[in-house]
């Protein structure tokens, strides 16, 4: 089943488009699940079948894992599954009687566009560091990039004329993502700072940079945006996905429809937009609540 396991992370790469950070949680989760099996001397393909995935669930479950943890572990194993019966390992996807998971919904975490203003604020325009920080802030707000897509970003990708900027999202599919004025003027300056670091030979062409001239990684990029929230005294925890939120939630606040929104996230699909619907009513709740005299 090692082998399998390899073959079938091979193909997601080669054919799926497959993102490193998405192949390494399913290296993870699959490979658990194999140490699972093994520990019961459960080497063989006839092991897999519902009462052992059963027997899996529920020792996931006396872990205390956390719900949406055992849904993307099952979800894992499941295209694993899927994959052994496409090549005819499997006559039967074992998986086929286990009953889907509920996700609990979780609203996603929000800045205000007051908070937002004092963290695009926080970096210091008067050091390199500080240029590269705020082109960071203002294109992720602006465009609403994941943490991969926004150090992904090479210099190719700009167009700083027309405002834009070509994104390679989720599954490498392609879309733009609108800069405004703000986001252009901040990446002009960083961009045009003559004692920015410079790129090196391996990723010649990358727009954010660390002090040794490599290409931003995602754990670095997270790293400075908790640095700019607490310098900007937003007494709450944000990751770069919080001003992904917080970009998608501001758009329907001011009215952008959810089609819009959708594209301009880089959703495959519209009910992954929808819970910023959600939020936005939460926060008009909180106002009436607040305000209205019979609120309560």
């Amino acid at each position: 089943m090692v082998e399998l396991l390899s073959a079938y992370l091979h193909r997601l790469e080669n054919t799926r488009g497959a993102s490193p950070h998405t192949l390494r949680a399913y290296s993870r989760d699959l490979h658990h699940f194999l140490s699972f099996l093994d520990g019961r001397g459960l080497q063989e393909l006839s092991a897999l079948n519902p009462r052992t995935l059963r027997a899996w669930l529920g020792a996931l479950d006396e872990r205390g894992l956390a719900p949406t943890t055992i849904q993307r572990k099952l979800s894992s194993v499941r295209g694993f599954l899927r994959y052994l019966v496409d090549e005819g390992e499997l006559e039967v996807n074992p998986a086929l009687g286990l009953r889907q998971r509920r996700r609990p919904r979780h609203l996603p975490s929000v800045l205000s566009e007051e908070e937002i203003a004092s963290l695009l604020q926080a970096p210091d325009p008067k050091t390199p560091l500080g240029l590269r920080d705020r082109a960071l802030l203002e294109v992720m707000y602006s465009a609403g990039t994941r943490a991969a897509e926004t150090v992904g970003l090479d210099r190719k990708d700009l167009d700083l004329s027309q405002g834009v900027a070509r994104v390679l999202g989720k599954g490498r599919k392609q879309r733009l993502a609108a800069l405004g004025s703000h986001a252009v003027k901040a990446l002009e300056a960083y961009l045009g700072a003559p004692d920015r670091p410079r790129p090196r030979r391996t990723n010649p062409d990358a727009v954010f940079l660390g002090q040794k001239g490599t290409r931003l990684s995602t754990r670095s990029l997270e790293r400075i945006v908790a640095q700019h929230v607490v310098g900007a005294g937003i007494h709450r925890h944000a990751t770069p996905h919080t001003l992904r939120h917080s970009f998608a939630t501001h758009l329907l606040d001011r009215g952008a429809d959810l089609r819009s929104v959708q594209e301009l996230l880089g959703h495959a699909h519209l009910v992954t937009t929808q819970i910023y619907t959600h939020v936005s009513v939460e926060r008009l709740r909180e106002v009436y609540e607040k305000a209205h005299p019979r609120a309560e």
